[in-house]
């Protein structure tokens, strides 16, 4: 058998049609797990959300991209400055959820390369169950952090070394 790998590529949020991304967002399988996506999703909606997400990239020279396998729009994510942190999320469409591994390690490796981030956070909803995947990249729990309005576990994983390899194991 052989497995075809989908080329993956970093894009911005403005090459993806507002449509793929309201379908997205308004999936109630990303929704439960989503305690600041609230109200319905529409055309307002998504140009909101991608012009916010270019102000991000603006006024700190990085932010979110869409991430593309194929050229086929999978999802969004990247790092997003809060305060002095860089915090990186990851929201796939639910046909795509195995492809997160494999994104989140270029994105990391991306902030290891970047002087710019010695370490990422990232918040998770407390209805999330599953961290074995950042627990085997070196991701440390750090509590809790209300943000918005909403509470999340807050985890931290060190950039500066390359001693945190996010596929697991060691360099």
């Amino acid at each position: 058998m052989t497995c075809v790998v989908p080329a993956l590529r970093f894009a911005r949020l403005t090459e993806v049609p507002l449509e793929e991304l309201i379908a997205h967002m308004s999936d109630p399988r990303l929704r439960a797990h989503m305690p600041l996506l609230v109200g319905a999703w529409g055309e307002a909606e998504a140009q909101a959300f991608v012009a916010a997400k270019e102000a991000c990239w603006a006024r700190d020279g990085l932010g979110h991209w869409a991430f593309l396998a194929n050229d086929r729009y999978v999802g969004w994510g990247g790092f997003q400055k809060e305060g002095k942190e860089w915090d990186y999320g990851l929201v796939l469409r639910p046909p795509d959820f195995g492809l997160g591994q494999r994104i989140t390690c270029a994105a990391i490796e991306f902030a290891r390369s970047d002087p710019r981030i010695p370490f990422v956070t990232f918040l998770l909803p407390p209805s999330r169950r599953n961290f074995g995947a950042l627990h085997r990249m070196g991701a440390q729990a750090v509590g809790r952090q209300n943000h918005s309005g909403a509470a999340f576990l807050k985890f931290r994983l060190d950039t500066s070394s390359r001693d945190n390899n996010p596929q697991g194991g060691t360099s």
